[in-house]
């Protein structure tokens, strides 16, 4: 059974001491904002992340600069794909952890080709890390069926009362003081993507044929399976990932498929435009 884990996400950056009443008050993670620059109003550094970390919190790292970024399609998610991968490896996020991409606004269905290729277009930019997406029920419920495999972080608002079984995140309130601070609330349930520097510190002590979370090759080795022998697998997985209710047993579909893909040499990327089609 999965542990329901309460947490915040908030736009203000996190002292050391803020973390420690967030943590105290029983949350477990910290959603902040994987921004460039010139958002350092709400910017994702270094030593905020070693903060969360030292206070006993993990990191869900989201990207969002505009509300409706994501209705400029394809383009928008190459820019912002390469803005987000320059932000992970600066701050020291650890490879196979997840960037979720925020459609921050009630999306309707004619948005969904644009808000669909900007998300695999991002996806195609963070080599080594996962996508997610932030969004309404709508919105999540017609990305995972479009992207098997995508991360999902839903949102209340604009839901309606619907909640989708596809959640690793749900955020279930806005605005909330705690601790002396304005957050919003979120739950998780699992295959959240987050992760900590202590994490990071520890995959950069790893030898390197042990860190292969990026669809890259052992040195001097060819993959050993066939691109593909790993897409006909990967098929039989996502359809028995949409023909469960398990959390469980969808992690455990979403765990294969990235090792396959591993073993086959391609990236979520290509797993993600194969199944789709």
């Amino acid at each position: 059974m999965v542990r329901l884990v309460k947490g915040i996400d908030c736009a203000v950056p996190l002292t050391l001491e803020k973390a420690r009443a967030f943590r105290a008050a029983g949350y477990e993670f910290a959603a902040r904002y994987l921004v460039p620059e010139r958002y350092a109003w709400k910017r994702l550094t270094r030593a905020e992340a070693e903060a969360i970390t030292a206070a006993g919190m993990q990191i869900v790292s989201v990207y969002e600069t505009t509300a409706n970024r994501p209705a400029g399609g394809a383009a928008a998610g190459v820019d912002d794909g390469a803005e987000a991968l320059k932000e992970a490896k600066e701050i020291g996020q650890p490879e196979g952890s997840a960037i979720y991409f925020a459609v921050d606004y009630d999306a309707q269905p004619k948005d969904y080709n644009a808000i669909e290729a900007y998300l695999r277009a991002a996806a195609s930019n963070i080599p080594g890390y996962r996508v997610g997406v932030y969004g309404s029920f709508s919105v999540v419920e017609e990305m995972a069926r479009r992207i098997p495999g995508i991360h999902v972080w839903q949102t209340y608002a604009w839901s309606r009362g619907k909640r989708s079984e596809h959640a690793n995140l749900y955020q279930y309130q806005n605005n909330v003081t705690v601790a002396g601070h304005i957050v919003d609330l979120n739950e998780s349930f699992g295959g959240e993507g987050w992760w900590n520097t202590r994490q990071a510190e520890k995959n950069a002590e790893m030898p390197e044929e042990k860190m292969e979370e990026s669809p890259k090759e052992h040195k001097g080795e060819n993959p050993k399976m066939k691109p593909e022998d790993a897409e006909k697998i990967i098929r039989f997985l996502s359809a028995a990932w949409f023909a469960t209710e398990s959390k469980e047993a969808r992690d455990e579909f979403h765990r294969l498929a990235n090792e396959i893909r591993k073993a086959a040499g391609i990236s979520t990327a290509q797993i993600s435009d194969r199944l789709g089609k």
